[in-house]
């Protein structure tokens, strides 16, 4: 009997240190979710420029190597579903700043000019005590890509080391605060700009002011053959793998051209660990959130699309990678995020990281409750679209698409186009719409396609009818002007941000 009670006693007290110890435990978590709500993160975001999803050693590329980027997906949350709302330079630049779509801002084009009357970023964080600062390729004042961006154009950007657009990348400009005195970036710009970007993470991680970097490189945007040699060397382009959705017709030029692109690739991983080590050097890892992203993909020949070109529905153009690490909100630990994302969430999703009221302007969804409960929306679909595309091609037809976690369904201006299982068909060549078992899903995705329009007042018409409501010249056969690299100069009609 008295053994029993000691046992007893034994279990009992066993019992009450596990209580303890589990208690603390969730003390200690509800602390350090906390933590985010009573400081204000530094944010730095790497926008690079045309690198597809796949291009990543994380995320199974055969050919690339990215040691660095690969270190980070491990600490990070790895958006598995991200896409570009529009795959073109500009569109995307422009959802990015403001939160809000296309047919909402008229940046659906090219070399646009995004009205000052728009709410961006930088005023935003600005607004809430940040110091904000942007480097590299900016692509939303539409005067002309070497044309110098006077400080009332900005966006609210205090430190300024940026061009409109300029992919010669060993020799490429840029205008310097307040300066309109045209200076070039020392040799290969991508390592310049980085260098840039330490120097003011050194500097800001010297005061008390918290602050948000845009680094936005212009590379692996072609040309490719202008990357570094020894980064050049790296790839013999006989010997890269091509996914199964290049035909034969295109192998031999999408090698040629994917060589210089891995070469931009690793190039660029190498500038982003050497950000990642200033960041650990200035003691600013915990409460700095880091992004490393792009604005949409390269084809590559995939789909019968010739390399160098985006802005078509398929993945390789669309799905672009989406990082972010934020020890201070996840620890060390990086998480497989499936949860759809598509480029308007952005901006709500960080003002609600950083505790920072999101304006009524912003169209897209914060999803920073999702990442703070390290958890996921699996019934949620995103939008993307092509509103007037301006290429030459096949598939250059304007389109409307959602993604969710397993399919992305495409409907064109004249009605259903593709249907892909993204998980048991990766490259996308089963279009399951020639497949009636799936009509039910189709019509499903086709709802849930239009939910999302109705949400954002896009009735999806034809091109012609955006272009002319926001007073955009056509040539009289109804098309866009095609002029260089797409460069279109009109400023659209500014409407009133709420």
């Amino acid at each position: 009997m008295l053994i029993n009670k000691i046992t007893m006693t034994r279990k009992s007290a066993i019992f009450l240190v596990l209580q303890i110890l589990c208690s603390g435990l969730g003390l200690l978590q509800i602390a350090n979710a906390q933590i985010p709500n009573k400081i204000k993160p530094n944010v730095i975001y790497i926008l690079t420029d045309q690198w597809r999803a796949s291009a990543t050693g994380f995320a199974g590329d055969p050919n690339v190597k990215t040691p660095n980027i690969d270190a980070l997906a491990k600490s990070s949350l790895n958006f598995k579903n991200a896409v570009s709302v529009t795959p073109v330079c500009t569109p995307h630049r422009a959802a990015l700043m403001t939160g809000r779509y296309p047919t909402s801002t008229g940046m659906f084009l090219n070399d646009l000019h995004l009205p000052e009357e728009e709410r961006c970023i930088a005023e935003i964080f600005g607004k809430a005590g940040y110091n904000t600062g942007y480097i590299g390729k900016w692509h939303l004042d539409g005067n002309g890509r070497f044309s110098y961006i006077p400080v009332e154009k900005r966006q609210g950007f205090d430190y300024w080391k940026a061009a409109e657009c300029d992919h010669n990348y060993n020799q490429s400009h840029y205008y310097a605060g307040n300066s309109d005195e045209k200076m070039f970036w020392n040799g290969y710009d991508v390592f310049d700009q980085a260098k840039d970007a330490q120097q003011y993470i050194r500097n800001q991680s010297k005061s008390k002011q918290p602050f948000i970097l845009f680094v936005a490189l212009g590379a692996p945007h072609f040309p490719h053959h202008t990357a570094p040699k020894e980064y050049q060397d790296m790839y013999d382009e006989n010997t890269i793998l091509l996914p199964p959705n290049v035909p034969e017709s295109l192998k031999q030029a999408a090698k040629k051209e994917a060589k210089g692109y891995y070469a931009h690739c690793s190039a660029i991983d190498k500038s982003v660990g050497d950000i990642l080590a200033t960041i650990d050097d200035a003691g600013i890892r915990e409460n700095t959130i880091f992004i490393f992203t792009s604005d949409h993909g390269e084809m590559l020949g995939s789909q019968g699309v010739n390399p160098r070109l985006k802005q078509v529905p398929f993945g390789e153009s669309a799905n672009v990678p989406f990082l972010l690490r934020y020890p201070a909100l996840t620890g060390n630990k990086g998480r497989l995020v499936q949860m759809p994302i598509t480029t308007p969430d952005i901006l709500p999703s960080l003002l609600g990281l950083a505790n920072i009221p999101i304006p009524k302007s912003c169209e897209g969804d914060d999803l920073s409750s999702f990442m703070r409960r390290n958890k996921d929306d699996l019934d949620r679909a995103v939008l993307y679209m092509n509103i007037s595309p301006f290429i030459k091609q096949e598939f250059a037809i304007a389109y409307r698409a959602i993604k969710t976690k397993q399919y992305t369904y495409i409907r064109s201006i004249n009605g259903p186009w593709f249907l892909f299982d993204d998980k048991k068909d990766p490259f996308q060549m089963n279009n399951l719409l020639t497949n009636k078992s799936y009509d039910k899903l189709s019509k499903k995705l086709d709802t849930q396609l239009y939910k999302l329009l109705k949400k954002n007042g896009d009735e999806f018409k034809p091109a012609s009818f955006y272009l002319s409501e926001w007073g955009y010249h056509t040539d009289p056969d109804g098309s866009i002007p095609y002029i260089g690299d797409n460069l279109i100069r009109q400023t659209p009609r500014k409407k009133a941000n709420d």
